[in-house]
């Protein structure tokens, strides 16, 4: 059995986890009877910490409170905070980095020396790679965030493709993040259907509203619809391409910003990508070196045909006669 300052701390540890938790089971956990749970949560209030009790099965979870009470971490939680803390510190939020490293300080001061072994260990043979593209001022995300928990409709200048500046009213749905940006998908007001916006192009009117009745989302997999929103709809050309590998092969070397993958059986899959040049998707595919077939668009299709007989050319032997 452990002692009363050590149970306690077992006890807070099991209580930051975001579930109920019985009496029984807290006691099975503790080994100790459901008297002295009982004992020891009222002594968790008495140090300031909001234990609720829960209706119903009398269960126990520890709820908000005017101030943050210390934080128990077992190890491995411990070394996956330091280490999301580092990334936030080259992520794609703008002013984030200074903050992530100061709370990191905080957290390897406290850690003990085998955790903080372990975490230095690891950044000292990582390169962080800089995030690429602009980044998102944190007070756009928390007023997009705001207006997709109040459901009131945003107005927002955003800067199209072209550098303009147009305005635009929507009726926010939710956040995504790839990796590389944030994007909104809403219900564009003036165009009558779904959108996807990038967050570092919005610059948000305040105040916001009215209040709107929530849509059904535009398709149960949200994230794939931001995928071929982010890859293909934005551009000239959509293109539609057999890859000659499996779909697990063609997404190590494809990123999903970059085209959407659909496994088609064990040895093959279908990549949607989309660009405004099409000599920037027949060489991009060709790269790869993984057998290929494009099915569309028609425009594509002539192009590769076209680059592939002057390829040929180049390569002939005996040469033909070059034109200058």
């Amino acid at each position: 059995m452990l002692e009363t300052s050590a149970r306690l701390l077992r006890l807070l540890s099991l209580l930051q986890t975001p579930r109920d938790w019985t009496g029984a089971e807290l006691a099975a956990r503790l080994e100790v009877d459901v008297r002295t749970v009982r004992r020891d949560i009222d002594k968790l209030r008495a140090l300031g910490y909001p234990v609720q009790a829960t209706a119903g099965v009398a269960g126990y979870r520890l709820g908000a409170g005017a101030k943050l009470p210390p934080l128990l971490l077992d190890d491995d939680e411990a070394v996956a905070v330091a280490v999301g803390l580092r990334t936030a510190a080259g992520g794609t939020i703008a002013g984030i980095e200074d903050s992530s490293l100061r709370a990191l300080t905080k957290l390897e001061q406290v850690l003990p020396s085998r955790l903080r072994h372990r975490v230095r260990l690891l950044h000292s043979v990582t390169v962080t790679v800089p995030a690429a593209g602009a980044t998102v001022d944190p007070d756009v995300l928390t007023a997009v965030a705001a207006a997709i928990r109040d459901q009131h409709r945003l107005r927002f200048d955003y800067r199209n493709h072209e550098g303009e500046s147009v305005l635009r009213t929507a009726e926010p749905h939710r956040l995504a993040h790839t990796g590389r940006r944030w994007y909104l998908v809403g219900w564009d007001v003036d165009r009558a259907d779904w959108r996807t916006y990038r967050v570092d192009r919005m610059h948000p009117r305040i105040p916001t509203g009215p209040r709107f009745a929530p849509r059904e989302a535009p398709e149960i997999d949200l994230a794939g619809y931001v995928s071929r929103g982010v890859t293909t709809a934005p551009y000239r050309y959509a293109a539609r391409i057999t890859l000659g590998v499996p779909a697990a092969t063609a997404a190590d070397r494809i990123a999903p910003t970059v085209g959407v993958i659909e496994p088609i059986d064990d040895e093959s899959c279908l990549l949607r990508t989309g660009s405004d040049s099409l000599d920037e998707i027949a060489i991009y595919v060709a790269l790869f070196d993984f057998p290929f077939r494009v099915h569309e668009p028609p425009e594509l299709v002539e192009r590769v045909r076209t680059l592939a007989e002057r390829f040929a050319e180049a390569v002939s032997d005996p040469p033909h006669r070059l034109q200058g």
